[in-house]
């Protein structure tokens, strides 16, 4: 099981690649295309090309973790895009992504910050 903390970074990949890929391929995926390293402790998120299922990736220290959801009916409607590689997420867009909603509808407060103490 992965479990999406505060703490975790995410990286969600905007293109989609072939479903039968596995660990390795797609750590090949992330050191190749996303120019990140497998082994960092990210949690790595990879759309079908049909949008119909979602895989993650992600390395615990011991070995790699690989999660996937795959719809019974219809396609994930939510997908990042844009011009890079890779998108990184907060936890609460990655919760939302695999309930199949729509993260870029919801805004959540701000991740705290440290604020500097008095000068």
């Amino acid at each position: 099981m992965i479990q999406i903390t505060n703490q975790m970074r995410v990286l969600v990949a905007i293109e989609p690649v072939d479903g039968r890929k596995g660990m390795d391929s797609l750590a090949q995926l992330c050191q190749e295309k996303l120019a990140e390293d497998p082994f960092s402790g990210c949690v790595f998120v990879f759309r079908s090309r049909s949008g119909t299922a979602i895989r993650l990736l992600s390395y615990d220290g011991q070995g790699y973790w690989l999660a996937q959801k795959r719809l019974s009916t219809g396609r994930f409607v939510w997908w990042p895009g844009g011009e890079e590689a890779a998108k990184p997420l907060e936890a609460y867009e990655v919760q939302l992504l695999l309930a199949a909603g729509d993260a870029s509808q919801i805004r959540a407060a701000p991740m705290w910050r440290r604020v500097n103490g008095p000068k």
